[in-house]
């Protein structure tokens, strides 16, 4: 993603000084900037339609919202939400969840702490911000490291579970308890969502669970502070997710969530106590193309903050140094396998490398 600078602009000079203040965006934010650096501005191109295209027949598209009461395993319900799973997973790649077993106290609990540490002093806050991927806690804004590449208008906490545990003391006292908390959840309602997916698939209900995919999480605490200039960045740029799957979290105050669907950007607003369900890249290619990983965005708004909080749900640590492909039980004469077998960490590499200079990853991984 290129932007068209002045040719005595120092890119890598201010994306240093950024990063030394090891403040985040947030700092911007606080030392009352009203124009933002130059390393925010996406091009144009990129922006032009930062509003939702207008549907020329018929009602605003909505995102399918799924009602998971009566879905648990012999449940009066559970054919009805498999059978909508299914059509949201194949038509939109992201539904709405309500009743899906979090306690709305614990999904409140998880946004003001993610506010809480967010809004601590820099010097709270200062010795977790780190570029070095491999942590398993840290704190960054999404700065990149080619040059001349974009950044976007948020910062993020991040807790990575591998096979669904981590050292609690790692994880900042300010939020250390909601964050247990809440994954106790995450880890409950993903084993839900596995059985579901799969007999969405046609398959046994512990068949995603046997494969081992969504067995290790990567917690996102997002903070996007009001913007001086939002007309010339993005909350998160156009992308879709790596993920098998992911769970948001959204604030129920402040939107700007918009997803691709029929070449159309739909907003989906937040809504208190419901969660958004993604499909994921990796989903797409295992299930051969029935599921869709879609792409979407996060618009930068001129006020402030927005929380977000994305659950990322990936293989575990055995797991993701095996080969991954179509599910060999999808496919048949006629419906051959779509993508070569690929190994997650390879993907994910690859996807990471390429970020913002291809549409999609998916396409390198087709047959």
């Amino acid at each position: 993603m290129v932007v068209s600078v002045p040719t005595d602009y120092d890119w890598a000079k201010e994306v240093k000084e950024f990063e030394d203040t090891r403040a985040g965006v947030k700092g911007f934010v606080d030392s009352g900037v009203t124009k933002i650096p130059k390393f925010f501005v996406h091009p144009p191109e990129k922006l032009h339609d930062t509003a939702p295209k207008a549907v020329a027949v018929g009602p605003p598209l909505e995102l399918p919202e799924i009602d998971f009461a009566g879905a648990e395993m012999g449940g009066e319900r559970r054919q009805e939400v498999v059978e909508q799973i299914r059509s949201a997973s194949m038509e939109w790649g992201f539904f709405r969840m309500v009743n899906h077993g979090v306690p709305v106290s614990t999904m409140d609990a998880m946004l003001a702490a993610t506010k809480r540490f967010h809004e601590q002093p820099t010097e709270a806050k200062k010795d977790l911000y780190s570029g070095d991927a491999t942590k398993k806690v840290r704190f960054t804004s999404n700065i990149p490291t080619r040059e001349m590449d974009v950044a976007c208008w948020r910062d993020i906490l991040t807790c990575v579970y591998s096979d669904d545990t981590l050292d609690s003391q790692v994880i900042p006292p300010v939020c250390r308890n909601e964050v247990q908390e809440y994954m106790k959840y995450m880890i409950k309602l993903r084993e839900t969502m596995s059985e579901l997916l799969s007999e969405a698939l046609g398959l046994s209900s512990d068949y995603l669970s046997n494969l081992e995919c969504l067995k290790s999480e990567a917690l996102a605490m997002l903070y996007y502070p009001a913007c001086p200039e939002p007309n010339l960045t993005m909350g998160n740029a156009r992308h879709s997710d790596t993920t098998f799957i992911t769970v948001l979290l959204q604030d129920h105050t402040i939107g700007g969530l918009q997803i691709l669907h029929q070449n159309q950007w739909v907003d989906v607003p937040p809504v208190h106590g419901t969660l958004i369900a993604n499909i994921g890249d990796l989903m797409q290619m295992t299930t051969n193309d029935k599921f869709k990983s879609v792409e979407h965005r996060v618009l930068a708004q001129p006020i402030g903050p927005r929380l977000s909080v994305a659950c990322f749900f990936l293989p575990n640590s055995k797991r993701i140094a095996k080969p991954f492909g179509p599910i060999k039980e999808l496919l048949s004469e006629n419906e051959p396998p779509i993508y070569r077998e690929f190994l997650c960490h390879e993907y994910i590499v690859f996807y990471k490398t390429n970020y913002g200079l291809v549409k999609s990853a998916l396409p390198h991984y087709k047959l």
